[in-house]
Formats: structure tokens, sequence, C-alpha cells
């Protein structure tokens, strides 16, 4: 990152006669977080560029230059690395998802916001979970992101805590990387939440129930069967897959 972001930032901020402290609470962002930027040990995400520059009262393009930004991955970024990675084209994409490869191509470069329905069938087709791109706010990377913003965290602080690398976080919280089950449970732990709540999504898991009989509904509310359910939320990866697996090979030797 170049030096003069850092030093843009300290300058604005000391001009205007603000603390690091005064600015995390104007900016609502924390102040190691605030400390790394001014440092240069950071590259401010577009989310705090936008708060900066509101308690600065500066445009975001005099507070930052544009191409120190880190921009992220958007909807259509996330669809294009997707089709991409599985060497289709858009074509063969809009075809299978019910679509003209002209709207697609607009979706990927962010000109146009696909419907609903056009999301489902996307997800399909590129097998991304839907969640991910159907609900972006509730997704696993950016329920760590609250939460840790929420208790003043750094992405350093955290890796930190959780014992992984800075990388790592940041991956997760862009949705570029989904973490492996132990790793879940080594940022639940860190933020101090369960690791159902950062893998679980509650559209999703609303609609599968909604879809079940009513036999299956009601063996789902007994105490036993929950204790089970809830104690999925403690398995290591390796365990998980064990069941699953078992699961899986049930169902086909029922079906023959």
């Amino acid at each position: 990152m170049p030096v003069e972001v850092g030093q843009a930032l300290r300058k604005l901020r000391e001009e205007r006669g603000y603390t690091l402290a005064e600015l995390s609470q104007r900016a609502r962002l924390s102040i190691s977080y605030l400390s790394e930027i001014e440092r240069n040990h950071k590259t401010p995400s577009v989310r705090a560029i936008d708060r900066l520059a509101a308690a600065l009262n500066v445009p975001k393009n005099a507070l930052i230059p544009l191409e120190a930004v880190d921009q992220g991955l958007t909807l259509g970024d996330k669809l294009r690395l997707q089709r991409e990675e599985r060497r289709l084209t858009l074509n063969e994409v809009a075809l299978q998802a019910g679509i003209s490869a002209s709207h697609l191509s607009d979706i990927e470069r962010g000109q146009a916001d696909p419907s609903i329905e056009t999301l489902r069938n996307l997800a399909k087709v590129l097998d991304l979970p839907i969640p991910l791109i159907l609900n972006p706010t509730n997704t696993l990377g950016e329920k760590v992101r609250l939460t840790r913003e929420t208790l003043g965290l750094s992405q350093k602080e955290l890796a930190e805590r959780a014992d992984i690398s800075p990388a790592m976080v940041a991956q997760v919280e862009s949705g570029v990387v989904q973490p492996s089950l132990k790793t879940v449970e080594k940022l639940a732990k860190a933020l101090g939440v369960s690791p159902c709540y950062l893998v679980m999504d509650r559209e999703g898991v609303e609609e599968m129930i909604h879809s079940m009989g009513p036999d299956l509904r009601k063996l789902l509310l007994e105490a036993n069967v929950q204790s089970v359910l809830r104690s999925i939320c403690h398995l290591e990866q390796k365990q998980l897959r064990f069941i699953l697996n078992f699961i899986d090979l049930y169902k086909r030797n029922e079906a023959r």
C-alpha cells in the first residue's frame, strides 16, 4: 500500500484535532484498525473509507486514492470466477440458468441486479451455496466480520485469537474461501459465538424445515433428536464427513 495513504489519513485526523480514539468513535471503527491503516499495515475496505470520509467530512477520493482501495469481491465477481473455474462460457451458464447471455454478462459486470429466481438458478448451475449469493449479508464471512467489528477487533487480532493467519481471516470475510469446520470452530471460539451461528443460514434452514413432512418435523422436536443435532456443531470435519457418507450410503441402499 502506498505510504501516502496512511499519511493522508493521519494528516486529516490531526488537522481536525481528533485523537485515534475520537476518530474511532466517529467512524465506528476500532482504534487498532485505524492505527494499522495509518501505519500502512492494512488496506482499508470500501466500508471503512465511507465511514472515515463521513467522519472527517472529506470526499472519499481525497481521503484515499481509489487504486489503494481493497474493493473485495462483488456478487458479479464471485459468479464470474466460479464460471471461469468450471470453464463454462457465458452462453452455457445462461442457457442452463434460463436467462440471456447478455443479462448474465450485465450481472457479472455489476450493471444489472438479478432476481431471486435467477440467483437460485445460477447457484444451482455453478454449484455455489445459495446463501452466499442470495443473501450476502448473512454469509459466514459477513457474520465473522460483523462480530469482529462489534468486538472492536482487527483482522490481525482475530487471527491471533483463533491461531490462524490474517490472510485466512481476510479471505473468509470476503467470501473468497469456504473454511474447514476446524477453522470455523477456531473462529467461533475466538469470537465467543456458536459454530452453528456462523455456518447455519436461517432462511435456508426454515425453507428446508417447511419442505419436510409432518412426521419428520414432529421427530425433530423430540429432545433426544435435538440433542444429537446440537452435537453436530462440535464435530470435527472428519467426523461429520463420516456421518454424511453413512447417510448417503444408507439412502442408496434403501433405493435399491
